[in-house]
């Protein structure tokens, strides 16, 4: 009788069970399970290790405990030269660190770290280039088209996890420092991966891009990176949900989590940090794609507002936050009658459900009936807002299209909306204020309850050439949306 041991793992979330299931008991996907052999009855979480296995007389060490006041290791940052790479990660990569980038494919992930690769390069970093979806010579071509011109990264084409590892590992006297790699004046080393769906081990039986191999080639790398110093940049695909592919367990094994999002037609880019240990999360950097790669877009604000016009209905400007960074951006709505049962609901860049919420509570206290016609939003030049303070400038671009009128020249709306109607108080009120009065907006519609602020009389004198309008119910609206 075989001793080879097999275990069920679901593809959709990487659940492992011991008996088939049509249904993931987990995540409840159908048809997801498959079924893998570890190699030699090993376990499914085998790891491959630079040490010698341990057997069954060999004595298990103890670890040591220290104490939490204890002197700390200072983690040098490694300045990327790239201004909103560095502000994404929070001031640039941590040595030694894992740092996991998704997005859809042809967004420009391999772009932006082949050009990462060569600013680091000229600051006598040592960069290792590992592709698993291009050949050495596509990868010159490529980098030939961007201009770019560094013969210190080094390239190799490769998706065995063993041989990575083993061609990164420090050789016995290389190391100058105890605390960093080899390489000539202690550089620090950073190895990109491109991607972590193409890698593969061959203790799994699985085939490359499964739950079980992706989990394992994450793993090993990590764990490598982690003991030798190394910088690890992960590149990753992502589902068509947008979420990372693979199991969920992939970003909790990274130190940061960035997501490169922006749509093919459009011709920038907007990189967010979704985790980040060593910064702010949610903070966000603007590229834009051009023939030679992509460009930093310093004032994203002026950007996104380009082609907005102040005497237009429908349109309405927010001024949110993103991480750190102020930005303002336009919301476009238009509102038709509809011929269908169900009139529809289209939403880009925002939540459906939310804008269903405004729908209706501007039908019950504002008194503005949509229910029989078609509304569709937009968020311009794609970006997508999760903030609830949106809800004001939401509102003023569905009366505006509604009733054909536009808001007054130069305005932007702050607030959240409650089901009761209210104008509930937002945070960061100064840094949203600063950025529309730098932008040349001279009226601002902010919630009422933000006057309680004590630091909102100082505010009105910071900003003198600003014109508030304090509203605190919805119905307050009204009075800027009456025909002259």
């Amino acid at each position: 009788m075989s001793t080879k041991k097999s275990a069920f793992s679901c593809q959709s979330c990487g659940a492992i069970h011991f008996k088939w299931a049509g249904k993931c008991p987990d995540c409840n996907a159908w048809n997801s399970m498959v079924e893998e052999f570890p190699e030699g009855g090993a376990s499914h979480f085998t790891r491959i290790s630079d040490e010698k296995k341990s057997t069954k007389n060999s004595s298990t060490k103890k670890i040591e405990l220290v104490a939490l006041t204890g002197e700390a290791q200072d983690f040098p940052r490694i300045k990327t030269n790239i201004g909103e790479l560095d502000r994404v990660l929070g001031g640039g990569l941590v040595q030694g660190s894992v740092v996991l980038i998704g997005g859809d494919p042809g967004i420009g992930k391999s772009t932006l770290l082949l050009q990462t690769a060569e600013s680091l390069a000229k600051k006598k970093n040592q960069i290792i280039y590992i592709s698993g979806e291009e050949s050495v010579d596509q990868i010159r071509l490529r980098a030939k088209r961007m201009n770019v011109h560094e013969d210190a990264i080094q390239l190799a084409a490769t998706t065995n996890v063993s041989e990575i590892i083993e061609s990164i590992r420090p050789l016995p006297g290389s190391l100058r420092s105890p605390t960093l790699p080899q390489g000539e004046g202690n550089s620090p080393v950073i190895v990109i991966i491109d991607s972590i769906q193409t890698m593969f081990i061959e203790e799994l039986s699985s085939a490359p891009g499964t739950v079980s191999q992706v989990r394992a080639a994450a793993g090993e790398l990590t764990i490598f990176a982690k003991k030798n110093n190394i910088t690890l940049l992960i590149v990753s695909h992502v589902t068509k949900d947008g979420q990372i592919a693979g199991p969920k367990v992939l970003e909790h094994m990274v130190d940061t989590v960035l997501y490169f999002e922006g749509e093919k037609d459009l011709h920038f880019r907007i990189l967010r940090a979704v985790k980040n240990r060593f910064g702010a999360a949610n903070e966000i950097g603007v590229f834009e794609m051009n023939e030679v790669g992509l460009s930093e877009v310093s004032n994203p604000s002026e950007l996104f507002l380009t082609s907005y016009e102040h005497t237009t209905s429908g349109t309405a400007v927010f001024a949110g936050i993103e991480g750190t960074r102020p930005l303002l951006a336009e919301i476009q709505a238009l509102v038709s009658p509809s011929f269908m049962p169900t009139p529809r609901r289209a939403v880009v860049g925002w939540d459906v459900n939310r804008l269903a919420m405004i729908i209706a509570v501007l039908n019950s206290r504002f008194g503005l009936n949509l229910f029989d016609k078609e509304v569709y939003l937009n968020v311009v030049g794609g970006l997508k807002i999760e903030e609830t303070a949106a809800d004001l400038a939401v509102a003023c671009a569905l009366i505006s299209a509604a009733r054909d009128i536009a808001l007054p020249s130069s305005t932007i709306a702050i607030g959240e909306i409650g089901l009761t109607g209210e104008i509930r108080m937002v945070s960061n009120l100064e840094g949203r204020l600063k950025e529309a009065a730098k932008l040349g907006f001279k009226h601002c519609l902010i919630p009422q309850a933000n006057e309680k602020n004590k630091n909102f009389a100082a505010l009105k004198k910071v900003l003198p050439e600003l014109e508030f309008s304090l509203v605190k119910h919805v119905r307050d609206l009204g009075k800027f949306f009456r025909k002259n």
